[in-house]
């Protein structure tokens, strides 16, 4: 008997509801793509097998091979400059024109030009870099340094956590769907609760407190990694929440590393994340929309403080100082750096919180609206429980009508725009979320 697929990070793909909207608006044609593809791609939850067949994407929009255009707000966070942005392609195709790739022991213009700009933009003293083909192998490179420089394996992160698929990310990750069935994991990586935990009887657990517990118990920790906003279920930490970690690190010679692969580059309104925390970590990690939504990129950021041998081997990756990946990635940087582009997303995310607390007020199975710039979080429940059925219902009905998102944690739907959309496509948007709730509830 097959038990059902952990919801924690997204939709799952093998739902009735999923098979009743790709019976309704899929045509042959495609449903036969998609046998093609699950014929001969490893299935697994999440992906494949797929809902739909994409032909083209532009701006905030995903195209199907019907010809049927829908926003997207999903977009697995690369995509915020939206699909295409003329800036990145011009800075692509020229790049692709003189040296499209860099073997290892040399380096290249764009590469060192993207380190300097990160050393300037990202907080405090943070300013040596390496890169990576994706944010997965990006934390690997984090937590090597963190081994090497303190001498310590053990780490602390979050339950339901996520850093990446691979078997180092997945063991100081949290999330059970990337760990089931893996078997032993990384060892050295130690889990809390994550910030709001709640006991049985429902008081709060204190966080910090309990990492100093930890301390206590296993003796050294090399370093404590976390987003500094959970991106899937949108849910901060309370205020003074880093000041404190950041207050035990310090004194416990503990790096502070801050996994801000889906978050960096505006989406919460900030350039990075962690400016809104009044800490500075020793280790950031970015990637996603680094690439422009056009090329897998992900950087590591570490203080000055940081040492490690010479000698040793971070992250000799093949793609590790890609004049193209570092071409779009200075574009993009570019774009979103500019003060208007920040004060533009902050804009949308009052237009967006205003127009969803009116729905709150209209439809009671919203219980709560979280907004961090242009990332969104719409917590559903019924009757005191989590409304997992009515908030997959909400999705489809959404797609049916136009607009793509996901769903995290069974009942929370997590809306990403493209922190390029326009104010009435984002308002066109949210009008199709409120007729899906309405067909729904």
């Amino acid at each position: 008997m097959k038990k059902e697929a952990d919801r924690s990070e997204g939709d799952i793909n093998i739902s009735d509801l999923r098979k009743k909207w790709q019976k309704k608006h899929l045509h042959s044609s495609v449903k036969e793509l998609l046998e093609r593809d699950a014929e001969y791609f490893i299935h697994q939850s999440l992906s494949t097998p797929c809902l739909n067949v994409l032909r083209a994407a532009k701006g905030p929009f995903i195209e199907d091979t019907q010809g049927r255009r829908y926003y997207d707000f999903h977009g697995n966070s690369v995509h915020q400059l939206g699909y295409g942005h003329p800036e990145v392609l011009d800075a692509v195709k020229k790049q692709l024109d003189t040296l499209p790739f860099c073997p290892r022991r040399y380096t290249n213009h764009p590469a060192i030009r993207l380190a300097e700009r990160l050393a300037e933009l990202t907080p405090g003293d943070l300013k040596h870099s390496l890169f990576a083909p994706g944010g997965t192998e990006a934390v690997g490179i984090a937590l090597k340094i963190a081994r090497l420089h303190t001498g310590s394996f053990r780490t602390v992160s979050w339950w339901d956590s996520f850093h990446g698929a691979s078997l180092d990310s997945i063991g100081v990750g949290g999330e059970g769907v990337f760990r089931k069935y893996a078997g032993p994991l990384m060892p050295g990586a130690i889990h809390i609760p994550p910030p709001g935990w709640k006991k049985n009887n429902n008081s709060p657990i204190e966080d910090p407190d309990y990492l100093e517990y930890i301390i206590e118990r296993e003796g050294q920790i090399g370093a404590f990694i976390a987003e500094p906003l959970r991106c899937t279920s949108v849910k901060s930490p309370p205020d003074g929440y880093w000041k404190r970690i950041r207050e035990i690190c310090d004194r416990n010679k503990i790096l502070l590393i801050f996994d801000e692969i889906p978050l960096c580059l505006g989406r919460t309104g900030h350039l990075f994340a962690s400016e809104a925390t009044g800490v500075v970590p020793d280790i950031l990690v970015s990637g996603k929309g680094l690439g422009g939504g056009i090329f897998p990129m992900a950087a590591v950021t570490v203080s000055e403080k940081i040492k490690i041998p010479e000698e040793s081997a971070l992250g000799h990756y093949t793609h590790e100082k890609s004049p193209v990946g570092a071409a779009a990635a200075l574009a993009s940087l570019n774009i979103i750096g500019k003060k208007s582009f920040l004060e533009n997303v902050k804009n949308l995310s009052k237009l967006a919180t205003k127009k969803l607390e009116e729905m709150k007020k209209e439809f009671p199975i919203i219980s709560e609206i979280r907004v961090f710039g242009l990332l969104i979080g719409i917590e559903l429940e019924k009757h005191g429980e989590k409304a997992v059925h009515e908030a997959e219902k909400i999705l489809y009905e959404s797609l049916s009508g136009g607009l793509s998102f996901k769903v995290s944690s069974g009942n929370i739907l997590t809306l990403a725009p493209p922190l390029t959309i326009k104010e009435e496509e984002l308002s066109d948007a949210l009008k199709i979320l409120e007729q899906a709730f309405k067909n729904t509830v």
